[in-house]
């Protein structure tokens, strides 16, 4: 796959001095003959794609100054994609206008962020028995976009094909962006891109290039092997023009990018622009747009999960940069993780994630964060996924890195969830214990916690978030936990905050008044709603109050047929919460049967109150309540033994 933004077609226009041989030099091209009687200009012409070697239609446009206007000859430059400026190499007075005329001319009528290519071309080198190329570089080096000078002859057919094959070049293949001829080395943007596709290519992570990576690289650019042969040759060429360009038989990023230096120098401009375009850069050697965002709609009620070849390549990508192999990445491998992209796009891993004791990423804790970020910043997950190099990797774009789930109605209709990634927000008054709530679920509750604050790098969508992931019958499931800032008690919520695949309502057991904003906000917002809510009360440890609500909040979820309130306390750190936040989530039903347990036992209260004469409805309540019960007692249980 490669994405390039080069031109559809090449329009190439010759300006020069009458007499020069301009239309010559077309007529020469087309006809492969010499012709003795030329027209005073030329008609544009359109040479086919499949007869031109880069494979593009190619338009020649022919000057003649006596018949156009300054005005005419300005709007063509306009819209040429290079330019040939023609001089005599028998005529000192036709070299002289270049520079004195037409090179001042053609930058005056080009846009100042962009210069277009000038190929300076000697014609009647038949005339002649010397070179003039060094008076012409010396007119070059004052003028930067001048890509190359070529002596040729319209008469012999001497360079004709080559020069407009250079012009071709030219566009399709620029030099001034991977080349400063001045300093004769690859440009800064150069030597990072190639950098970054060194980093990519070395799949071992050891900062050398086997014969094995060679291959693959050269397989996948190139489409063909390297022969050993040929292998061995380009080693010895870097081995004697570089120091420490080989080692251990193997190529260094020195010697990767010298070559590179080696291949433009030599006129294989289209050999390092074949490797940039594969790895996605354009002619500014910026990384495409579309390279970076993978074109992935997705509906609404639909979210967007890794599937198992982009976890299969972000394991791989911990692996290669975990250099000690201790299951973890420390701050260094951290950054050299990232050091192909623009910046490390996370911060605060520490209470976003599982880190070990210091704070460094574990692989469960590396695969939550680029969860995290492709549920909640589906773009920057496939910009970065491009920055490693996924797209060279696996041959294909970042949408098979990507699944998107079904539709949540779907999901409610079947009461079984198909997702592995669950958003559970977390909702209470201030200080009722919501952030404890989410640093235990990371097993991390019993330390200091530090004030929360923004993450720079994924634009704080994951401001206020923590992920760890969570066992629902065997399966590995992962489960967000999101605070919801509460400023004020009367403050409404907002769509955004309500919407999520489960909720969990905080009150603090020892504060009176405490559990009334969360029966209100259930009320609210969650009463009608499929939203599955639990009810957590915090602080069980201290002197619990009597709540100043009109219902305690045992009578209130029983009222509401919901799970009993939960209590959580942060020194036990269990995970029996987690586990019911994460069960609810991934089955609606379950709620749903607690609920029709709790009808039940009302419908079998009311039904003592018959009398004697209806056992027939006493039994016929008593065994539907005892099954009911049974399946939602055994779910609970079991998971609170874990």
């Amino acid at each position: 796959m490669v994405y390039e933004t080069i031109p559809r077609t090449v329009r190439i226009l010759l300006l020069g001095e009458p007499g020069v041989g301009k239309t010559s030099l077309i007529l020469s091209l087309v006809t492969e003959e010499f012709a003795e009687h030329v027209p005073p200009k030329a008609e544009e012409i359109t040479i086919p794609a499949d007869v031109t070697p880069e494979q593009v239609p190619t338009n020649i446009v022919d000057i003649n100054a006596s018949e156009q206007s300054l005005e005419q000859v300005g709007e063509e430059i306009e819209k040429a994609h290079v330019i040939c400026i023609v001089f005599s190499v028998d005529r000192q007075e036709t070299l002289n206008k270049i520079a004195s005329y037409w090179l001042p001319f053609v930058r005056d009528n080009c846009h100042s962020d962009f210069r277009k290519p000038i190929i300076l071309v000697g014609n009647k080198i038949d005339l002649i028995d010397y070179s003039v190329i060094d008076n012409i570089w010396d007119i070059a080096e004052e003028y930067p976009e001048v890509d190359r000078c070529i002596e040729c002859s319209a008469k012999t057919l001497m360079n004709v094909s080559e020069m407009f094959y250079n012009a071709q070049k030219a566009v399709l293949h620029p030099i001034h962006p991977i080349y400063s001829i001045e300093e004769q080395e690859l440009t800064e943007k150069c030597k990072r891109a190639l950098s970054r596709i060194f980093k990519i290519c070395d799949l071992d992570g050891d900062g050398l290039m086997d014969d094995y990576e060679i291959t693959i690289f050269q397989r996948k650019c190139f489409d063909t092997p390297l022969q050993l042969q040929v292998l061995d040759e380009v080693k010895s060429v870097i081995a004697q023009n570089i120091a420490g360009g080989i080692e251990n038989e193997c190529i260094t990023m020195k010697g990767f990018v010298f070559l590179h230096c080696l291949f433009i120098q030599r006129g294989r401009n289209e050999t390092t622009w074949t490797v940039l375009r594969k790895f996605g850069y354009d002619e500014s050697l910026d990384l495409t747009h579309t390279y970076l965002y993978a074109n992935i709609k997705i509906p609404v009620g639909c979210t967007t999960e890794l599937s198992y070849k982009g976890q299969q390549f972000l394991t791989q990508i911990f692996e290669k940069y975990d250099r000690d192999k201790d299951g973890m990445l420390n701050p260094t491998e951290l950054k050299n993780v990232f050091a192909c992209c623009p910046r490390i796009p996370w911060h605060n891993l520490r209470y976003t994630v599982p880190t070990n004791e210091k704070g460094y990423l574990t692989l469960q804790g590396w695969m939550c964060r680029w969860t995290l970020m492709t549920l909640l910043d589906l773009q920057n997950t496939s910009a970065y996924l491009a920055y490693l190099g996924y797209n060279f990797l696996e041959s294909e774009s970042q949408k098979s890195a990507i699944h998107i789930t079904r539709e949540k109605k779907v999901d409610i209709a079947k009461k079984q969830s198909s997702r592995n990634v669950y958003q559970c927000h977390v909702i209470g008054p201030r200080s009722c214990g919501k952030t404890s709530i989410c640093r235990s679920f990371l097993g991390i509750a019993h330390k200091k916690i530090k004030p929360q604050t923004q993450e720079r790098g994924d634009g704080n969508v994951t401001e206020n978030c923590c992920i760890n992931t969570i066992l629902v019958y065997g399966q590995e499931k992962y489960l967000v936990l999101k605070e919801i800032p509460i400023t004020r008690v009367s403050d409404p919520l907002q769509p955004h905050e309500v919407n999520c695949d489960v909720a969990c309502l905080v009150y603090d057991m020892s504060a009176s008044r405490s559990f009334e904003y969360i029966a209100r906000i259930y009320i609210k917002y969650f009463a009608e709603s499929h939203i599955p809510v639990l009810i957590v009360g915090t602080r069980g440890d201290a002197l619990i109050a009597r709540q100043e609500y009109i219902l305690q909040p045992e009578v209130f979820c029983a009222k509401y047929q919901l799970l009993p309130p939960q209590v959580f306390l942060i020194k036990e750190n269990k995970q029996d919460v987690f586990v019911k936040l994460a069960t609810m989530a991934a089955f609606p039903q379950f709620q749903a049967a607690w609920m029709l347990f709790s009808k039940h036992r009302h419908l079998k209260h009311f039904a003592s109150l018959a009398g004697e004469n209806s056992s027939w409805w006493k039994a016929g309540i008593g065994v539907a309540a005892a099954t009911i019960m049974g399946l939602v007692l055994i779910k609970i249980f079991n998971f609170q033994r874990r």
